[in-house]
Order: C-alpha cells, then structure tokens, then sequence
C-alpha cells in the first residue's frame, strides 16, 4: 500500500529503502517529456484525449487500409517533429543516476529520443515503443531517417512510398495493433526482475504490456514508487506515490539515491 504522504510531497528524509538503493529500474513515459514541450496522449489535456479520432494515426488497420489517415499521419508528423525539443531536468537526472552505477535500465514508451539526447547511454535504454527518428517499410523492412522521409512530405509527397520496395512506410514506432519487439520486452521483462527498486515516471500505465512490469517488479521483491500526475492502476501496489511535478521532483529523489 501506497505511504501515508501518497500525492502529497515528497517525505524528508526518504525512506531508507529508496536510498539505499543500488539497482533502480526506471519506466517512464509521456509525463516525462511534457516539460521539454511534447504534449501527453492520455491526460486531461493529451492528444488523443482532445480529438479521440487522432488515435486511428497510429492504429495499424486503419493506417495500411486508408491513404487518407496516412496523408494525416504524416502532417501531424511534420507538426510534432521534435526539431528544437531539448531534454529537461527529469531526464538530466536518470542521466546522474545512470553514472552513479545505479541504474539497472531505463524502460521508456516514449519515442522522442529525449533519453539519448540528454545523454543516457543508449545501450541502458531499451525503447518500448519504438523510436519517432526513423520509418520503416511494412513490405521489405527497410529502415531510414524520418528527417528524409519528411523532407519528401515537405517537398510535395503527401504519402511516401517506400523507395525500396513501393511500400507503406510508416514511423519506427509501434502502433495500436502492432506486436512489440520480443526481444526489447524480454530485455526489460530480465531487468525489471532483477532490480530492487522500480521507478515509473510519468505513465498512466494503462498500456501493456510495459504496465505489467509493475507487478513484475512486485512479484520479484522490488519496492514500487509511481511518480505521475494523475492516479494509476497500479497505485495499490506501489511503495511511495508522487503527484509533485516530474521536472522537479524526480531530481530531488535521485538525488538522494545514495
């Protein structure tokens, strides 16, 4: 059960398990993100939240069945490219933890990168989702940058075609309808066992099945800490619930990590 200062603010001292901590798992998501100036999806006022119909972008039957939600697909691209986001203090501070030999992995749905840029190593961070920097064919599999898939939709070309092949592209991230990697969900699966602390920050956690290493986490002894502005479904199982701000918040955490 969550702490007795559950959504009020962050206690001092910390509680001695956190720490101690010496294997902090971190999974986080949009929230994260929001103070460098990339909106959420799913809070109160997130993108599919405003315009629910926004969601069939990334739904993958609606995507290869219907030019026109690719033709939008791409203009909402070009909209949010993340040209000029930089990383911000909550990100800087998974970095300091990653250098302090602490940081058994960093678990991200998000797709912006905003991890790398601010300088996470990028073999400590397993991209749930996917990245945004690159696009994909679903005929060949041929992998390119966004940056030249979007400059073709700028020059003109209201849906690009694979050059390979002729087939739909579409951004390297995964889309409602699309399985996730093996691979990276049996990576993060290994490291969320094997921590003993699991941090989620900023997501809702109602996407599985990166909602599902909280019980994990649990299962395997880990104590659970949920930073994020809204309630979750897995509040009950966590250790420590923070509503205060991530940017601010999540430094002074980290940062008595010690």
């Amino acid at each position: 059960m969550p702490l007795p200062w559950d959504g009020v603010t962050v206690p001092d001292p910390l509680p001695g398990w956190l720490t101690g901590a010496r294997r902090v798992c971190v999974l986080t998501g949009a929230g994260i993100s929001t103070d460098s100036g990339i909106p959420d999806y799913r809070g109160p006022n997130g993108v599919w939240t405003r315009d629910p119909d926004a969601e069939k972008l990334v739904t993958l039957s609606y995507y290869v069945a219907d030019p026109e939600v690719r033709r939008r697909a791409w203009q909402m691209r070009r909209v949010l490219r993340p040209d000029g986001v930089r990383p911000n203090a909550g990100h800087a501070a998974l970095v300091d933890l990653e250098r302090q030999g602490r940081l058994r992995a960093l678990l991200t749905q998000n797709v912006d990168g905003l991890h790398q840029a601010a300088g996470s190593s990028p073999r400590a961070v397993l991209e749930l989702h996917g990245t945004v920097h690159a696009v994909e064919c679903l005929s060949c599999g041929d992998r390119t940058s966004m940056d030249g898939a979007l400059a073709r939709v700028d020059a003109g070309e209201p849906d690009p075609a694979c050059l390979v092949c002729g087939g739909v592209l579409k951004s390297a991230t995964v889309f409602f309808g699309q399985a996730l990697d093996p691979d990276v969900i049996d990576a993060a699966t290994a490291a969320t066992a094997d921590c003993d602390v699991f941090l989620t920050v900023g997501t809702s956690l109602g996407v599985h099945p990166a909602a599902g290493l909280v019980e994990v986490a649990a299962a395997a002894g880990a104590r659970v800490v949920v930073i994020n502005a809204e309630p979750t479904p897995y509040d009950r199982l966590a250790d420590l619930v923070v509503r205060d701000p991530i940017s601010v918040v999540l430094p002074r955490i980290l940062a008595e990590v010690a």
